[in-house]
């Protein structure tokens, strides 16, 4: 792209043609700190005299540390100074207080706006200093040059597009942390906690005691790879799936809490792994990390085989428990003591197939309440990942507008 074509957007509200132009930071903003602040004199909600929001460099609530009874600020940009995050740029509206670790732009012109400060922090990580502790300071961000439009009305309006995004992503985040949470509510309450057979809450027509049994009892086998030489695997690249001619290879970095991320790195050619049967999925069967990043648990459950890693155990398992069922339990709290309570060993850097096999599981007399929990927790979990999607695609579109939107 050469210098002209630099100063026009790619993408522009109507009845605005005026080439945007470059300015450095000092010459539009008054540029200042904020001052030091103790934690202890912030409370985390408005209460009382605290109604004004303390900015800080923390990431968590973008930066939000805390309310307090006074502000320094009214309506700005900031930037972190220092440390990890440095150079992160945000618009704050309103009244609010900064601790020292941010710098503030404050502008008597209209240009402390959301679309300056989205402008700001395309750019600005590139200015940290790496020596030593992360740092972008005062004097640095006033020489950053930046391309701005030169009519007020175009920032206004990109301002307002950019905030209207911020709100829908900001709204499904939300929904998404409540629906996380309704989740982590659910499984400590249909399952049984404190010693108890008998879960607090239970779907209609079921009363029975639970029964204990150990994980080994639900299986047909539980084991781990030995034996096999790792140069049998193949990369994506070399992989043409529609031939039918290759499993994919599950590994320790495929687990993510409790969850098995099947874009695998690698495949195993379907003759080496009739080779090793056992450790060849072909049933439902529950998985735990035994090695590296232990105690991660997840459930396969396809119709297509499977090959598994070293670092990974193998529970297949029989057809007197459900396999949503078991998963879930072992992600309540009950699940979870039991779990790290079977595994717990100060001479073991790893957990050990015997160690699996004596898990504790409570299960229902009625296969019938397995199924119902497994399913209730399956549609809750489906759910989730339908909004953590429809989040990641906002989050795309506006990163993709910023591209576009900006010279």
């Amino acid at each position: 792209m050469n210098a002209k074509q630099a100063k026009y957007p790619q993408l522009r509200f109507k009845d605005f043609t005026d080439p945007w132009e470059q300015r450095k930071v000092g010459e539009l903003y008054k540029v200042t700190r904020g001052q030091v602040l103790a934690t202890s004199k912030t409370t985390p909600e408005k209460v009382g005299k605290n109604q004004y929001p303390v900015y800080s460099s923390q990431t968590k609530n973008d930066g939000l540390m805390g309310y307090y009874s006074d502000y320094l600020f009214d309506t700005a940009i900031t930037w972190t100074t220092d440390g990890a995050n440095a150079g992160t740029v945000n618009f704050r509206p309103g009244k609010f207080y900064s601790t020292n670790v941010n710098g503030v732009l404050l502008s008597a012109d209209g240009l402390a706006n959301k679309a300056m400060a989205e402008n700001l922090n395309r750019s600005a990580w590139k200015w940290v200093s790496h020596v030593g502790n992360p740092k972008l300071m005062n004097n640095v961000m006033s020489e950053i040059s930046v391309m701005i439009p030169v009519n007020l009305s175009e920032q206004e309006k990109i301002s307002k597009f950019l905030m209207m995004i911020d709100n829908t992503i900001t709204l499904h985040q939300r929904k998404l942390a409540k629906l996380k949470e309704l989740k982590q509510g659910y499984l400590q309450k249909m399952f049984p906690k404190n010693g108890s057979k008998f879960p607090q809450l239970r779907f209609a027509g079921f009363a029975d005691a639970w029964k204990e049994r150990k994980l080994e009892s639900f299986t047909l086998l539980i084991t781990k790879q030995t034996g096999f030489d790792y140069s049998a695997t193949i990369k994506p690249a070399l992989v043409n799936k529609s031939e039918g001619n290759v499993y994919p290879f599950i590994q320790n970095k495929n687990f993510s809490g409790f969850k098995i991320n099947m874009n695998t790195d690698f495949y195993i050619p379907i003759e080496v792994a009739n080779k090793f049967p056992r450790i060849t999925l072909d049933q439902p069967s529950l998985l735990v990390t035994i090695s590296g990043n232990i105690g991660n648990v997840g459930l396969y459950n396809s119709d297509e085989k499977a090959f598994v890693g070293g670092a990974v155990g193998i529970c297949k398992l029989n057809n007197l428990i459900e396999g949503e069922f078991i998963l879930y339990e072992l992600e309540s709290d009950f699940g979870q003591r039991q779990f790290k309570r079977s595994t717990k060993s100060s001479s073991h850097a790893n957990i050990t197939v015997e160690m699996i096999k004596n898990i504790d599981i409570l299960i229902p007399k009625n296969e019938l309440e397995q199924k119902k929990i497994g399913s209730f927790f399956k549609q809750l979990d489906d759910t989730i990942a339908l909004h953590q999607r429809k989040l990641e695609k906002l989050q795309e579109l506006k990163k993709g507008y910023l591209q576009k939107m900006f010279c």
